[in-house]
C-alpha cells in the first residue's frame, strides 16, 4: 500500500494509461473475434480451461474451473450446462470416482475454439509487446 502523499510520476501515468489502452483494444478486438466463431467470452474462457487442463495432462472438472476461472461453482455450473446444450462439450464419468464427471471439448468445440484461438494470435503478440514495454 502506497503512503497518501506519495504521487505517481508522470512516466508511471503515461504507462497505466497505456496500458488500460492497450487492455481496452485488446478487449474490444477479442469480443469482435469470439463474435465471429459464435462464443461468448464466458464460453471461451471455459472451453480455453477445458482445453488447457486436457492439454497439461488431467481433465477439467467443475470444481477445477471454479478456481481457474474464479467465479463460484453455481455460475460455472450453469456455464457448463449451456455450453454442453450447445453441443460444445460433454462430461464423462471418472472411471475412478463415479460422482466426478470430466468435461471434454466435442469435435464442435474443438474447432472453434482452435479458429478463435488461432484468430487472436496477433492480439496476443500485440499486447504481450506493450506489457514488455511498460
Amino acid at each position: 500500500m502506497s503512503s497518501p502523499d506519495r504521487q505517481p510520476s508522470a512516466e508511471q501515468y503515461q504507462a497505466a494509461a497505456a496500458l488500460r489502452a492497450e487492455l481496452r483494444r485488446f478487449d474490444q478486438a477479442s469480443e469482435q473475434t469470439l463474435r465471429h466463431h459464435g462464443l461468448t467470452r464466458e464460453r471461451y474462457e471455459l472451453l480455453l480451461a477445458i482445453k488447457g487442463a486436457e492439454s497439461g495432462g488431467s481433465p477439467a472438472t467443475v470444481s477445477e474451473l471454479t478456481t481457474v476461472l474464479g467465479v463460484a461453482q453455481v455460475s460455472v455450473s450453469q456455464l457448463v450446462r449451456r455450453v454442453e446444450d450447445a453441443g460444445l462439450l460433454t462430461r464423462e464419468v471418472s472411471s475412478i470416482d463415479a460422482r466426478v464427471r470430466y468435461l471434454k471439448l466435442t469435435r464442435r468445440g474443438e474447432r472453434q475454439l482452435a479458429r478463435a484461438v488461432l484468430d487472436l494470435a496477433e492480439e496476443r503478440v500485440k499486447l504481450a509487446t506493450v506489457l514488455a514495454e511498460l
